[in-house]
């Protein structure tokens, strides 16, 4: 049986965390903060959280789960490969204007050398397993350059982020016929000519 209790409690230390980071970054983030922040005492968090380097990869890997749902929602492998990329392109063009403080804190917790370890990108590569599957076919397609997936991705979705982000942020705005030819220059931009 679940203990609902433990549950939230995580959670509501996960969330807590989450918007700290956002707030002050990773080295502004202390243990007796993140208690207050959460609404708990600070041993608390010691009972689902080894260390701060735990909890931290705990963040990094909620973070990822809602990203990667997010971006790979209504896209199904037997959808046209234009329109599976679109589609998750404009996920994420929408998750980056609604929630920047998950897309920009998921760029700080790439920076973090222990966040990297095998195991935790073993994990994320799992989450985006349907973004994989898109490259994959496409270059077995012959329609995109045979470069890495991560080459790809940030040729075309890590610049959708970057788009998004300065969008959100008022720098400037596109309108739907603007976002349209980002889309397209986007995917010019990985597939072969």
């Amino acid at each position: 049986m679940i203990d609902n209790t433990a549950v939230d409690k995580r959670e509501q230390i996960l969330v807590a965390a989450e918007q700290l980071i956002a707030e002050v970054g990773f080295h502004g983030l202390s243990m007796q903060k993140l208690a207050k922040e959460a609404g708990v005492a600070a041993g608390t968090i010691y009972r689902y959280f080894s260390d701060k380097e735990h909890l931290l990869t705990e963040v990094r890997l909620n973070v990822a789960q809602r990203i990667a749902t997010a971006v790979q929602a209504n896209v199904h492998d037997d959808m046209p490969l234009k329109e599976r990329y679109r589609t998750m392109w404009l996920n994420l063009w929408n998750l980056a204007g609604t929630n920047l403080n998950a897309i920009s804190s998921r760029v700080q917790y790439e920076s973090l050398p222990y966040a990297n370890s095998l195991k935790t990108r073993e994990l994320e590569q799992q989450m985006f397993a349907q973004v994989d599957r898109l490259f994959d076919q496409g270059k077995e397609d012959g329609i995109f350059k045979h470069l890495n997936n991560e080459i790809l991705s940030g040729l075309s979705f890590e610049a959708c982020v970057a788009l998004a982000r300065k969008h959100a942020l008022g720098f400037y705005q596109l309108d739907n016929d603007a976002l349209e030819a980002a889309i397209e220059a986007s995917w010019d931009a990985i597939i072969k000519h």
